[in-house]
């Protein structure tokens, strides 16, 4: 069913190039900048946009509306938004698997899923030893084919992103084997485990830290089997900053979702792989996750809070994610 979305955020694109939004704190930032990339607004009506995935084969772009229990989607080549899925089970995080299929976390079921070709759908995780999990946040596949989520208790916590429930166990990183589906504990370590990706060797394995003060990006090496080691924090946030999801280009930069501090955090925060912030792109809103997608991965589609945003940048994500 297509649906028109209103744009009660306010809203008005810039009328000169380039794009007055994407703002500097290194000169190196600036190269990212396409002289005719501005910020687009594709779609309003949302409670928290989450989970931004790219279909390129669809030439269409999916992302979760957590509190209204269903998955959006934006066709590139009409504009218009559809509802994909509804209810979704409160659905988060979304990726695809290296055969194409979307995979997606669930709060209200506690797991994670699998979209067969044919529209039917595979619990790949819903238990570890024996328990149930917490609420299966966000969601990446690495090249072997291994599935690796965070499992923090946010979904459980009351009725607006799910049902009200105890934890059964620690919030953590797991990993679904892509050969065998065993489901695998990553790391225990973290304080509210939420986005992650990889770096484009994958031999890094980051995750944000969200409920530590103030929030932080941590990295893990990642050796044979998924096992991880040398566990540092990589960005140390400081009070205001709130890394959410976030994307990896091919050079190794992190593209975080950003923002609740103020309006000067509402956007995108882009760091080096050394962690140094390199540059932001102003939203009007939060942005909780992103990811690249357009046919050459040089599109930055971004999930902030009520609405859908994009634009076009001199960077591309590493394939898969």
């Amino acid at each position: 069913m297509v649906q028109a979305f209103d744009n009660e955020t306010p809203w008005a694109p810039s009328q000169r190039y380039p794009e007055p939004r994407f703002r500097a704190f290194d000169p190196s930032f600036l190269r990212f900048r396409a002289m005719n990339g501005t910020v687009e607004k594709l779609a309003g009506g949302c409670r928290w946009a989450e989970g931004p995935v790219w279909f390129g084969d669809q030439r269409a772009l999916y992302w979760s509306d957590i509190p209204n229990d269903r998955i959006l989607r934006w066709d590139e080549a009409t504009g218009q938004v559809a509802t994909f899925r509804q209810s979704s089970n409160f659905a988060n995080g979304n990726t695809r698997d290296r055969q194409g299929r979307l995979v997606t976390c669930e709060h209200l079921t506690r797991r994670v899923t699998r979209t067969e070709y044919d529209g039917s759908i595979t619990v790949l995780a819903d238990r570890y030893d024996g328990k149930r999990l917490n609420s299966p946040n966000d969601v990446v596949v690495k090249s072997d084919g291994s599935i690796w989520f965070t499992d923090p208790p946010f979904g459980i916590g009351g009725y607006v992103e799910g049902e009200k429930a105890e934890a059964e166990l620690p919030q953590s990183v797991y990993r679904i084997d892509g050969q065998t589906g065993a489901v695998t504990l990553v790391t225990d370590s973290l304080a509210g485990p939420n986005g992650l990706a990889f770096s484009p060797d994958e031999t890094i394995l980051y995750v944000v830290e969200s409920r530590a003060e103030p929030r932080r990006i941590v990295g893990f090496d990642v050796g044979a089997g998924g096992k991880v080691s040398k566990q540092r924090v990589v960005v140390q946030g400081a009070p205001g900053d709130t890394p959410d999801g976030f994307r990896v280009d091919t050079e190794g930069n992190l593209w975080c979702g950003w923002g609740m501090g103020g309006p000067e955090f509402d956007g995108v925060r882009v760091f080096n792989a050394e962690g140094t912030a390199l540059g932001h792109i102003d939203l009007p809103e939060r942005c909780a996750n992103l990811c690249f997608g357009g046919r050459h991965r040089n599109r930055l589609f971004m999930a902030a809070s009520r609405s859908l945003y994009s634009i076009m940048v001199n960077a591309q994500g590493v394939a898969g994610g």
